[in-house]
Parts: C-alpha cells; sequence; structure tokens
C-alpha cells in the first residue's frame, strides 16, 4: 500500500537500543550529541524576540512565492555585513533547508536521477534524496595529517554518470567541520560547467568559523562559475531552529539563473509554507545574530579546549582538525570499535556520544562529539570519555 520513499520501521541500531534502555531505566546521561541550541543553557532575548513576532504586518496574509519582499532584502543585508552582494529577486524562502533541499531536487532530478553528497557526511540527506526518488552517490573526502580533510576532485569527476544532476558541497562540513576551499570550488564549479550540472552548498554552519584562512570559501553566495544555489537559515544562524526559516541564494549564468528561479518560483508556490510572521520577523532577529553567535562561539572554544586537555593523557587517540561547526571528531586507534566504545560509554560510564559509522567516515574508528554541550556536562563526559579510552589503552580490550 505504501511507497518505497517512507522506510519500513527499521530495527534500532545497537546504541540506540542502549539508550532506550537507558531512559526507561532512569539513568542519568551525559549526553555529549547534544545539538539543539535552545536545549544547551544559552541566553535568548525572549522580549525581543516576541516583539519581532507579533508586528501588525503579520495578521495580513499576502503571499509571495519567493517568500517577502522585506524577509528577501533581510537576507541580502545579512550576507552584505559578509561583503557579497546578493539580489533580493535571488533570494527564495523556504521553512527549513530540508524543504530547500527538497526544492531543489525537484528542480533538477527527474526520479532516479543522482545527486552527489559527500562523506563524511550528515546522514539525513540519504531520507531526503530517498523522500524525493532520487539516488545519493557519495564522493569521498580523505584525511590528511598536515592539511586536514582534502578532497580529490579527479575521483569526484570520475563518480559522475549521465544521470548525476547536481553535486552538493557542505561548508563547513557536518561533522567534520572542514570548509570549501577557493581551489575546490573552482574545481567543483568547472565539472559542473563541463558536464552540466548544478553546484548546491550548504552553508548553514558558516558563522561559526575556528581561527582564519585565506583559502576558505567563506560563503559561495554570488559565485558565478557555475549554476549554484547556497543554503541556510535561522536553524544555526541564529540559533533558533523552531522559527523554520531558510532560505536558496541561486547565481550564476544569467540565462540558467533565470530558469533556475521560475522553476523554485513554481515549486514554492505549490507550498507556500513559510510563516508570515517569521517572515516579517527576519529583519530584527537576522539583526541581533551577534548575541547567540558569540555565546555560541565561546561554548565552541571552550569545549574544544576541554576535550584537547583531557585527551592529552590519551597519546593514541587523536582529534582531527575542525575548521568550523559544531563537532569535534575523535579519532580512535584501528582495533577500537567506535559501536562497540559508543555502547559501553553509554552503559556503563552514562556518557553519549555518536559512532563515526553513523557519519560514513571512509576508513577508521571514530566518535563524534557535540562542542555545543553544556559546558559543566560536556567537562564530566570528556573525562569520563578520557579515563575510559586510558583503560582500553592499558588493557588492549574495549570493555575494561
Amino acid at each position: 500500500m505504501f511507497s518505497n520513499r517512507v522506510q519500513k520501521s527499521p530495527t534500532p541500531n545497537r546504541l540506540t537500543a542502549a539508550l532506550e534502555r537507558q531512559k526507561k531505566a532512569g539513568a542519568r546521561i551525559a549526553d555529549l550529541t547534544e545539538s539543539n541550541p535552545t536545549r544547551s543553557g544559552f541566553r535568548y532575548d525572549a522580549a525581543e524576540i516576541s516583539r519581532a513576532l507579533v508586528q501588525p504586518g503579520a495578521m495580513l496574509y499576502e503571499p509571495h512565492p519567493r517568500g517577502l519582499r522585506a524577509a528577501r532584502e533581510a537576507v541580502a543585508g545579512y550576507y552584505r555585513e559578509r561583503g557579497v552582494v546578493v539580489d533580493p529577486e535571488c533570494v527564495v524562502l523556504a521553512s527549513g533547508t530540508s524543504e530547500a533541499y527538497g526544492h531543489l531536487f525537484k528542480l533538477l532530478a527527474d526520479p532516479e536521477g543522482e545527486i552527489l553528497v559527500p562523506v563524511p557526511g550528515y546522514p539525513l540527506l540519504e531520507v531526503l534524496t530517498a523522500l524525493e526518488s532520487v539516488r545519493l552517490v557519495s564522493y569521498r573526502y580523505s584525511y590528511d595529517e598536515r592539511k586536514g580533510w582534502v578532497l580529490d576532485i579527479e575521483r569526484l569527476g570520475n563518480t559522475v554518470s549521465n544521470r548525476t544532476k547536481a553535486i552538493v558541497a557542505v561548508s563547513p562540513n557536518n561533522p567534520t567541520g572542514a570548509f570549501l576551499k577557493k581551489h575546490d570550488l573552482a574545481a567543483i564549479a568547472e565539472v559542473c560547467r563541463r558536464l552540466d550540472l548544478a553546484l548546491i552548498v550548504d552553508e548553514v554552519f558558516s558563522d561559526y568559523a575556528s581561527g582564519d584562512d585565506g583559502a576558505r570559501v567563506a560563503t559561495a553566495a554570488g559565485h558565478d562559475g557555475a549554476l549554484t544555489f547556497v543554503l541556510n537559515g535561522f536553524s544555526k544562524i541564529v540559533g533558533l531552529p523552531q522559527l523554520k526559516l531558510a532560505w536558496i541564494v541561486v547565481s550564476g549564468p544569467p540565462e540558467l539563473r533565470g530558469s533556475a528561479l521560475e522553476g523554485l518560483e513554481f515549486i514554492a508556490d505549490a507550498y507556500l509554507s513559510v510563516s508570515t510572521p517569521v517572515q516579517h520577523a527576519a529583519p530584527m532577529i537576522l539583526r541581533g545574530r551577534g548575541a547567540i553567535q558569540s555565546q555560541i562561539l565561546e561554548r565552541l572554544d571552550e569545549n574544544e579546549h576541554t576535550l584537547a586537555s583531557v585527551l592529552t593523557a590519551v597519546p593514541a587517540c587523536q582529534i582531527l582538525k575542525r575548521e568550523g561547526g559544531w563537532y569535534a571528531v575523535v579519532r580512535l586507534p584501528d582495533d577500537v570499535s567506535d559501536e562497540e566504545f559508543s555502547v559501553r560509554c553509554l552503559e556503563d560510564d552514562g556518557i553519549l556520544v555518536h559512532p563515526g559509522y553513523f557519519y560514513d567516515f571512509p576508513s577508521g574508528n571514530h566518535l563524534v562529539l557535540s562542542l555545543l554541550t553544556p559546558v559543566d556536562m560536556f567537562r564530566e563526559g570528556a573525562a569520563k570519555l578520557a579515563a575510559r579510552l586510558k583503560v582500553i589503552m592499558r588493557d588492549g580490550r574495549v570493555s575494561p
């Protein structure tokens, strides 16, 4: 009766099953995977946000397929502050980046068309492509001890088939934190031009860079080397995922850009999903983003420093280079299973971490930790994590 797009009651993985048992038992859990900023102890100006959401214009429904002009101008203003000129007419609003991906997959690919997606990467894209009846094909980044995460552009080009419609880049990547580099953007754009593909760049974590590097692409908005769609939104920029506002910035050769905007307008007009109050609130909320971003950046730095400090006692483990985003990746010794280790941490120590296989790391065993976790909980969890790792290194087995 039901379509193949809907997953059929999957069997829970070992970590999920263990987490359910711990919750039912009422166990206290130090959650080092928390990525919801509204549950992470940050201070929001609730009064200002509430004022933004109750403006008189919110009572009048005047939908536009691309979104209200005032909201699109606010998005253009955000990019202007980052040194990039974006025409509000090239902005299409959506109720979230997941919906934005859905719009783009509908625009670019017929059923069974292929979308190239980087790995390691966030598993949500597997779901989003399946829901649109398009096929996800992965291309891989590898880790270089000196450079960090590196793209093999030749291998990427060889991954393209006659069914490929778009290449997705995530900058910075979730969970590795690797930014798209300028030379990689130029090379990917050349592949797209040569093979008539679109480029989708997901930049939801781009405001959370770690350090400076002139080789990074700060934003691909306005990039004209190929038909390009840049995604971002309120979930990360202002730490308010519940407000459900995201956008697509369209750029590239004028004829392709115009056709893409017409197609996106047709698709968006069928949904008109973006709430009127949040569109009216967009200018005020974007202007106030600095207050929450400064708190998040401080948290990321402090927790990353804590993790580095506790893991100095475990030299067999390595924190991989993070250029941005909210996550830290720890590489385990080759003989330590990330799944087994994560389950043992949860059941024996009350620490929740994600094993690397959740994100399809190309080789080795890894842990993924959210640096957004409240400081005290992160410090406690990181210390217990290091203690378990030291026991493993001493005894040569996963479970002490």
